[in-house]
């Protein structure tokens, strides 16, 4: 797994990001993606494909995985390894606190 370091973050009201969506958010020079599961937890990974610069926050998303929605490359959204070959991508601790995204611990 790969966790990155991050300095705590206050993205914005969790009620941007509507159950079952991600968004991207620019966090000094990394643009992560972070997904609102249909189970109402969060997953915060890096938002660039590392294939092709696809955007990850547009990809498809279930409770595990995320799909590139340019060429179909899947990452595991809790460790960041590759379903598909293809390099790992960064993951972020995230929660909400008071109605909060928090990214970093």
């Amino acid at each position: 797994m790969t966790i990155a370091p991050i300095e705590t973050t206050v993205l914005g009201p969790i009620d941007e990001i509507p159950f079952g969506e991600g968004r991207t958010y620019a966090v000094g020079p990394d643009m992560i993606a972070v997904f609102r599961l249909r189970d109402g937890s969060l997953r915060a990974v890096s938002a660039v494909c590392p294939h092709k610069g696809g955007p990850l926050a547009d990809g498809q998303i279930d409770n595990k995985v995320v799909v590139c929605p340019l060429h179909l490359y899947a990452w595991d959204l809790a460790t960041g390894c590759s379903q598909s070959g293809q390099p790992p991508i960064n993951v972020y601790p995230v929660r909400v606190d008071d109605g909060h995204i928090i990214l970093g611990d």
